[in-house]
């Protein structure tokens, strides 16, 4: 029988109510101490959150080519449960959600407002270049990277090390159970909890503009909070029915969806699009990238006085931080069965190529638009982001079929994220999660189901979403440093995984050699578990 952890539960989940009251109650107060706050993370950790995320990026690629790449998690007969294509089709649905809108916005804000401190004139040839090359970098390489660290870590010391459901675990390898077990435990899965309710929130209040923003193009109807409220709860309603069903379910048939209709939307894209317009400027932008890569990747703004590495890079950094720590506890789970290096292959690498061709043709046709009297910049001026998506489609053939179709993938891609983040969070709530019993309660899962959703409505609606985006930022502290920790944990297991592996033949043996040190730990882990 699952029970509810308190100690993990009540503090994230009263302070997120706090949060909202707040918002509610007096939005300026709310406004000011976020934005306070905000600034200073971003004024004083800026440099560090840029340096984490090329740590992320290092550490994948030298754990796939460590001894742990050829670790299988689970043991060498440990048999997948979940087919490579449906795996890929989960890993990347579960994190792809917010770039079906930002990736036709986002190249219109960079195009249009580029960062001063390069004196780039807005509308150039380099404006365009400076947007689609930053684009691969903001969804590309390093997020992935940022999800990965955790995701292996965590998969190898649940199934490998035979540890707790908890996001204390993956930091045994560095401090031992003794430190990590008990209190501090509770503490790091409280934080991480919080952490990922306030970047689902803030995903949710982003996604819900985006659902209404199409409600409104199709059918004339205003986007207005009651609105937002309808779509909020449809969503909530939708995903919370899917999470409830299981893994092997409700986000197994989703993700399926998602993929087929990703690739037949990018495929119908880009041949009804600016097709030469993609390749040539997607080749030219993405070479920019990996040429600049380091440069733009601890570009901070701070010799320059410039604001927009912060209000742009450092934010999705933050942004990707605060999401992926426990959502790490969601796809490590799921690859079960497989090979380290796999695992990598198919959260970071695979991912990562198919944010690159997504923002190819769907970032490119934004431009191709703007840059040729679409009127997109205007567009975004005056009737904000939600309606620059529609703009883009108006302009393509059969849009009339385009948009609803696209309409239909957001909000399925969006139930997907939500599924699998609610799941994690219900997890890491509950006593007794094991591979065994996987499945948290359902009771669980429509509290916080229901907490975001309401959330994320009072924020955008009360506090506009950049309140509840500040909240994100502010999550992503406590994550980034608990990720640097892990990474701490991955290069230590990278070394010599063996020595931690209790499903690894050379374990006993050297456990029967070694004796005592081995044996403690596998009684504190007994102890630990009983």
């Amino acid at each position: 029988m699952l029970k509810l952890r308190h100690a993990v539960f009540w503090p994230p989940f009263l302070l997120l109510i706090g949060a909202a009251i707040l918002s509610l109650v007096n939005k300026d107060v709310f406004v000011q101490m976020t934005t306070n706050a905000n600034n200073w993370v971003i004024n004083e950790l800026g440099w560090l959150f840029s340096v984490a995320g090329l740590l992320m990026v290092a550490g994948c690629i030298g754990a796939y080519f460590s001894p742990l790449g050829n670790v299988r998690i689970g043991g060498r007969e440990a048999k997948p449960s979940l087919g490579m294509v449906t795996w890929f089709a989960i890993a990347l649905t579960t994190t792809i959600a917010t770039l079906t809108f930002w990736s036709l916005v986002e190249p219109i804000y960079h195009v249009s407002q580029p960062p001063a401190s390069l004196g780039i004139e807005p509308h150039s040839p380099e404006a365009a270049m400076f947007s689609l090359s930053t684009m691969y970098l903001h969804w590309t390489i390093t997020p992935y990277a940022i999800y990965t660290v955790p995701t292996v870590v965590f998969a190898f010391v649940y199934y490998n090390m035979r540890l707790p459901y908890s996001l204390s675990s993956p930091l045994v390898p560095l401090f031992g159970e003794r430190m990590i077990n008990g209190k501090v435990g509770s503490v790091v899965d409280a934080v991480s909890l919080y952490t990922l309710a306030t970047g689902m929130a803030a995903s949710m209040g982003t996604s819900i503009l985006n659902l209404s923003g199409g409600i409104n193009y199709v059918s004339g109807i205003e986007s207005t909070p009651l609105l937002w409220a309808i779509v909020a709860a449809v969503v909530m309603f939708t995903f919370v029915i899917s999470s409830s069903t299981g893994l092997m379910k409700g986000i197994r048939y989703l993700s399926n969806i998602n993929i087929r209709v990703f690739v037949i939307l990018t495929i119908f894209v880009f041949i009804v699009g600016p097709t030469s317009f993609i390749l040539n400027a997607g080749t030219e932008s993405f070479g920019n990238f990996l040429t600049n890569f380091f440069e733009k990747s601890l570009f901070t703004g701070e010799l320059s006085n410039d604001p927009w590495p912060g209000g742009w890079t450092t934010f999705y950094w933050a942004s990707w931080f605060a999401w992926a720590m426990i959502i790490s506890l969601f796809l490590g789970r799921v690859a079960y069965g497989y090979k380290v290096k796999t695992v990598i292959l198919v959260n970071f690498v695979f991912p990562a190529i198919f944010g690159a061709i997504w923002i190819s043709v769907f970032g490119g046709t934004a431009l191709f638009s703007d840059l040729n009297g679409g009127g997109l910049t205007d567009l975004l001026a005056s009737s904000g982001p939600e309606t620059v998506l529609y703009g883009v489609f108006a302009a393509l053939p059969w849009s009339q079929l385009i948009i609803p179709f696209f309409i239909f993938i957001v909000f399925v891609t969006f139930v997907t994220a939500c599924d699998s983040n609610n799941a994690a969070m219900s997890g890491i709530s509950s006593h007794g999660i094991s591979p065994e019993n996987p499945e948290p309660s359902t009771v669980i899962k429509v509290v916080w189901g229901v907490t975001v959703s309401v959330i994320s409505w009072t924020m955008i609606s009360f506090a506009n979403i950049d309140g509840v985006k500040m909240l994100n930022n502010l999550g992503g502290v406590p994550a980034l440093f608990l990720e640097l920790v892990v990474f701490g944990s991955l290069m230590k297991i990278a070394k010599n995984p063996w020595m931690y592996d209790k499903t690894s033949t050379r374990y006993e043996e050297e456990s029967s050699m070694k004796g005592s040190d081995y044996q403690e730990q596998d009684q504190e882990y007994t102890d630990a578990s009983m």
